[in-house]
């Protein structure tokens, strides 16, 4: 069978391939050439990048090596159609690390090679899969629910369908995707690249836009799950009240709840959690907020049938979703408020709203591994750099303005930009520059839309508290009233408290939130000592704000979930839960690490990461690569079996 990852073979004629190499990111075609010809020599000669940093996919080439690239290109493309588009020889992982090295313009240290070999699949292989063992009856008397069919709950009934588990899936919405069917507000777009948001093993030839809108992610994750036959197993509409530990059985009984109010139970030999931390809507207390009369909402609960055009819009918040409403309903609502607590770093992204040209689609689907490489190129700058960038040097002088010399840095790139697009409105200017560390919060995406938006006629940015709210209108501390016609609410999520609301019971009767209260712990963020063959995603601690995806790290949890339930499976073992000073002690290091990184100074007073003490215990403070070779298959020594 031809490796799905070689391309699809074409009969292109010459002009087509030409114009599709004018769209496509020139080192990543050079790499691609490297496998259509097997000659390496084209990457070790004039034509090579000369650096990376983040968005930038053309490595700062100049026009002229540019053109050259794609003359080279256009001849091994057009010898490679007429020999009938045969799949590329294997490489060899000396030349792999080469032409890793070359693409990002710097050493790959031997510890990420393994990882990012893996992550790219050149070998056709889905590395994360886990190959069932044992008897067949003895899985079929293994039933498991899976809580959520979000991002990571789809991928747990993917790998366990794959392993021959039976399986459930109860999902409280009407259909897949999780955070990507509850928020369809306008403007709502992922901010990691979508060649890297997605599954490993499915393909990233589809993508319209670089980063894609809601309607396009939803469908991806309805696609994905069709594909695989996923559906049949999932009853929709349909939340988890809670689930407790029966200890005689060794069995969780889930409880569950319909939309027309009819509740059952399911019994299973293991739970798995795949609830987003991005769940619950944070609907902030205000005075007079049930006195107002015209439509209200949260933006994660968008109401459609309100017509905006005309109307006057308070909006209350402005961090991640906010950012992204304001520029979409901005030309179409008669005047917009925007009431922001602190203003938002963001960094420049020329891509943002961009869309995918022909030619990189062409690229995607017919030149070999060109897909797999860009993959590679848009994780590299953001796999553990950011980590680094956020180390706090204790010696650096005022800590309230940036928390290293990488930090100012960063901050005063920040600023600069800021500043480029405000330089004639200096009253919004003093509005929108952070007063905090650069990155200290969620850090956000930008191609000039948002400060566009603010400097419009219609719109208005106001940086007063609110005091309370009337019938119709926004009343701040300052006495200042701002009528409103339509109140929206874009204030993000009840972040820390992991797993709200649903109740789970363990051992002895112990539940499971009371016993964390505002410090959720788990032993990899998965597992929790007392609460046998219950397994999270996305548990505590492994939110991520440096970089990589959620994606990629809901793959690293599930193979190491589903190698657990192999464990218990195959090793005849009824329960097995993670030692208490196994978890102790992954909790305190993780604390540790967390206290020297910028997201968790003092001067950062209200971000949603922090927890009411201003602790925080949702963000992983750990590298990519770290997470990756810890959660490859559990440690027998680490669990405590029965």
């Amino acid at each position: 069978m031809r490796n799905p990852h070689a391309g699809e073979p074409f009969d292109t004629t010459d002009e087509e391939i030409a114009a599709a190499l004018l769209d496509v990111s020139i080192p990543t075609l050079l790499l691609s050439l490297v496998h259509m010809s097997g000659d390496p020599e084209i990457i070790r000669g004039r034509l090579r990048p000369a650096g990376l940093f983040l968005n930038e996919v053309q490595g700062y080439m100049t026009e002229e090596d540019k053109d050259e690239a794609r003359a080279l290109a256009l001849e091994v493309i057009r010898d490679y159609r007429d020999r009938g588009c045969p799949e590329p020889e294997p490489v060899s992982a000396e030349l792999l690390q080469e032409m890793m090295t070359w693409l990002v313009c710097e050493d790959v240290p031997a510890e990420y090679v393994p990882l990012l070999m893996e992550e790219m699949e050149l070998d056709g292989r889905d590395a994360r899969r886990v190959e069932p063992a044992g008897d067949p009856d003895d899985r079929a008397a293994f039933p498991v629910v899976v809580i959520g069919c979000g991002q990571s709950g789809l991928l747990a009934g993917i790998r366990l369908s794959e392993a021959g588990i039976p399986f459930t899936i109860v999902e409280k919405n009407a259909g897949v995707g999780g955070t990507w069917w509850e928020n369809s507000y306008p403007g709502a777009r992922v901010d990691v690249g979508n060649h890297f948001y997605c599954y490993s093993f499915e393909p990233s030839d589809h993508w319209t836009e670089y980063y894609a809108q809601q309607p396009e992610l939803q469908r991806y994750f309805q696609g994905v799950m069709d594909k695989h036959g996923i559906e049949p197993h999932v009853r929709w509409e349909t939340e988890v009240l809670g689930a407790a530990w029966d200890d005689a059985s060794s069995t969780w009984s889930v409880r569950t709840r319909a939309a027309d109010g009819t509740e059952d139970v399911l019994v299973a030999r293991a739970v798995i959690s795949a609830v987003g931390q991005l769940n619950r809507p944070n609907l902030p207390v205000i005075e007079g907020a049930d006195t107002f009369v015209g439509p209200s909402f949260h933006s994660a609960r968008w109401d459609h049938d309100v017509d905006l055009a005309g109307k006057q819009v308070a909006m209350i918040g402005a961090g991640a979703s906010g950012f992204q409403i304001a520029p979409t309903i901005a030309p179409e609502v008669g005047h917009l408020t925007v009431f922001q607590r602190t203003a938002q770093w963001m960094f420049p992204n020329p891509n943002y709203h961009a869309t995918v040209g022909p030619g990189v689609l062409w690229a995607l689907r017919h030149l070999p591994f060109y897909g797999r490489w860009y993959r590679f190129l848009i994780f590299w700058p953001g796999c553990d750099k950011g980590l680094e960038a956020a180390r706090v040097d204790p010696d650096y002088p005022d800590q309230h303005r940036a928390v290293s010399e990488t930090n100012e840095f960063t901050r005063q790139m920040f600023t600069d930009w800021i500043l480029s697009q405000v330089a004639d409105d200096p009253e919004l200017a003093a509005k929108v520059v952070p007063d905090y560390p650069a990155t200290g919060k969620r850090t956000l995406q930008d191609n000039g839309a948002w400060l566009s938006a603010l400097m419009r006629d219609n719109v208005e940015l106001v940086r007063t508290g609110i005091d309370h709210i009337e019938a119709d209108a926004v009343v701040t501390v300052d006495g200042e009233r701002y009528p409103a016609d339509v109140l929206v609410y874009a204030t993000g999520f009840r972040a820390t408290e992991v797993l709200a609301p649903l109740g789970i019971t363990g051992r002895d009767g112990v539940d499971l939130r009371t016993l964390w209260g505002e410090r959720p712990a788990a032993y990899l963020g998965i597992t929790v000592p007392g609460f046998p063959n219950f397994f999270m995603m996305y548990g505590p601690g492994t939110n991520l704000a440096h970089g990589g995806s959620l994606i990629f790290h809901s793959e690293c949890q599930m193979r190491y979930i589903t190698e657990c339930i192999e464990s218990l499976i195959v090793g005849g073992h009824r329960t097995m839960e993670p030692l208490q000073e196994r978890c102790d002690d992954w909790h305190q290091r993780s604390q540790a690490e967390m206290a020297g990184l910028v997201w968790s100074q003092p001067s950062i007073t209200s971000s949603f990461f922090k927890n009411s003490a201003g602790e925080i215990h949702i963000l992983s403070p750990w590298r990519l690569v770290d997470y990756w070779t810890w959660t490859k298959e559990p440690d027998p020594a680490d669990f405590v079996f029965g």
